[in-house]
C-alpha cells in the first residue's frame, strides 16, 4: 500500500542567479531547520541547503523509489524557467516506514563552479522577489550556538536483550543461515529547550568535516556512507563495513588503524558489502572500479574500512534510480539480503523509520547525491525537545555481544557530542 500527501501539484516557477561566495552554507540554517546537504569545512563547504516548502510529497511500500520518481519527474515536466531542485529521505523498509520529497522555496548550492540561488515557487517570480531574498541571504548574521541540557532515555529495548539479539544473530550465522546481518538500536534524547537545529547541524559539521551534514525532514545527522553520486555519466558510490575506535595517541590510533586492516571479522564484513554495491550498478554501469583493499577513513570518533567504487552509466537511470538498485547494501543490512531482512524484523525489536536508508538530494536532469542516514538522530517532537538516536553494527560469524554493544556506543558518540 502506497500513501500519498501532497502540499501542492501545480507548476513550478524557477529562477536561478549567481551569488557572492557563502563558503559556510549551514550559517544560514534557521532554527526550526531546514533542509541540507553539505560536506567540508565551513571555510569551504560544498552542497546543497535549503529552506520552506513549495510541495511535498510522501510515499510507502514497495514502490516507494519508483512512485518518488515518477512524481518528481511530473514536477520537473510542469516546471517554468531554470530546474527545480528536492530533497529526499527514503524508509529503510517497505513496511512500516513513510518516504518523503520535498521541494524547497529557497535552495543554495555551492560547488566547484560557484554559489547559486534557485528560488522556486507555484506563481510567477519577479526581479523585486528575487532581488528581496538575495539582499536578505547576504546580509551577515550571527551563528547562534544553541547549547542544551540532556537526559538520556533507554530506547526500544534494553541493552541487554540487544546484545542477547546479537549473540542470537551470530549463533543464525554459525549454522549457516546466512552470512551477515546489520543489527541497530536506539536511545532518546530529552532535552530542556527546543533544539537550534541549525546550531545542530554546524556543530556536526565542525566534528566531521569528511562526512555529509544533512537534514531532510526532521531527520539530522552527519553520514560518512555515500550510496550514489550521479554526476552526468560518472557514478561513485563510498561503502563503509567494518569499525574501529580512535585513539588521542597517535601511535596507539595507528596501532588500531592496522589491526582493523588485519581482522578478517571486518574484512569479511566490508567484503560483502563492497560485493552488494559492485553487483548493483553493475546493471548500469560499464567500466566499475572496484578496488581490491580497503582504505581507512578517520573520523573523530572511529575509523572505518571504506572503498570508493567507480563506474561509467551506461542508461539513463537518475539518482533515485540508481539509490533504490543499491538499497539495502549489506552495510545495513546483511547478506543474503532477504534472509537478513527477515532476521532484523525478527531480533532488531524497533522500527528502524528512514534510519539507514537513503538521504539526499535530486535535480531535474537525473544529477545527485546520495548517503545511507547514519549517525543521525530524529527530532520526534513538535517542540524539538525529543530526540531518537540510532547506530547499527554489521554481524558476522566473528561477532560478540559484548563487543557489538561497545562499537554502538561509540557510533552513538558522534550524535551525542553534538547535543551535549
Amino acid at each position: 500500500m502506497t500513501s500519498l500527501m501532497s502540499v501542492q501539484d501545480s507548476n513550478l516557477y524557477v529562477r536561478t542567479v549567481a551569488l557572492p561566495d557563502i563558503p559556510n552554507l549551514l550559517a544560514l540554517m534557521p532554527a526550526a531547520g531546514g533542509l541540507s546537504w553539505v560536506h567540508g569545512l565551513a571555510t569551504d563547504q560544498t552542497g546543497i541547503i535549503g529552506w520552506g516548502e513549495v510541495s511535498r510529497m510522501s510515499f510507502s511500500g514497495p514502490e516507494r523509489f519508483s512512485r518518488a520518481q515518477r512524481w518528481w519527474s511530473q514536477q520537473c515536466t510542469n516546471s517554468h524557467g531554470d530546474e527545480p531542485i528536492a530533497f529526499a529521505s527514503f524508509a529503510f523498509d517497505k513496511d512500516p516506514g513513510s518516504s518523503v520529497l520535498v521541494i524547497p522555496e529557497i535552495a543554495i548550492t555551492r560547488d566547484a563552479t560557484g554559489t547559486r540561488l534557485t528560488l522556486i515557487s507555484n506563481d510567477a517570480i519577479t526581479d523585486f522577489q528575487l532581488n528581496e531574498v538575495v539582499s536578505e541571504i547576504t546580509k551577515p548574521r550571527e551563528v547562534v550556538q544553541g547549547i542544551n541540557n540532556v537526559t538520556w532515555l533507554p530506547g526500544s529495548r534494553p541493552v541487554s536483550e540487544w546484545q542477547s539479539a546479537v549473540d542470537t544473530a551470530v549463533s543464525r550465522i554459525n549454522s549457516g543461515e546466512l552470512d551477515k546481518v546489520v543489527l541497530a538500536r536506539d536511545i532518546v534524547a530529552q532535552l530542556d529547550e527546543p533544539i537550534h537545529i541549525g546550531s545542530l547541524l554546524i556543530r556536526l559539521n565542525e566534528a566531521f568535516p569528511e562526512c555529509w551534514t544533512f537534514c531532510v525532514d526532521g531527520l539530522v545527522g552527519a553520514t560518512p556512507e555515500l550510496l550514489i553520486r550521479r554526476d552526468g555519466e560518472h557514478v561513485t558510490s563510498r561503502v563503509l563495513a567494518g569499525t574501529m575506535r580512535r585513539s588521542r595517541d597517535t601511535d596507539r590510533d595507528g596501532q588500531l588503524a592496522a589491526e582493523l586492516l588485519d581482522s578478517d571479522k571486518d574484512q569479511e564484513e566490508h567484503a560483502y558489502a563492497v560485493e552488494s554495491v559492485a553487483a548493483a550498478l553493475a546493471t548500469h554501469c560499464t567500466d566499475l572500479n572496484v578496488p581490491e583493499r580497503p582504505f581507512i577513513l578517520r573520523l573523530a570518533n572511529v575509523q572505518h574500512l571504506a572503498t570508493d567504487v567507480t563506474g561509467e552509466l551506461v542508461d539513463a537511470a537518475p539518482a533515485l534510480a540508481l539509490a533504490a538498485s543499491l538499497h539495502p547494501t549489506a552495510a545495513v543490512c546483511g547478506t543474503p539480503t532477504e534472509r537478513a531482512t527477515h532476521v532484523i524484523k525478527e531480533l532488531e525489536g524497533m522500527d528502524r523509520g528512514r534510519y539507514s536508508a537513503p538521504v539526499g538530494w535530486i535535480a531535474a536532469n537525473g544529477d545527485g547525491e546520495f548517503g545511507i542516514a547514519l549517525r543521525c538522530a530524529l527530532i520526534e517532537s513538535e517542540d524539538r525537545k525529543t530526540l531518537r538516536l540510532f547506530a547499527g553494527c554489521g554481524i558476522v560469524a566473528g561477532s560478540d555481544g559484548e563487543s557489538e554493544v561497545a562499537e554502538s556506543q561509540a557510533k552513538f558518540a558522534a550524535m551525542k557530542s553534538a547535543l551535549e
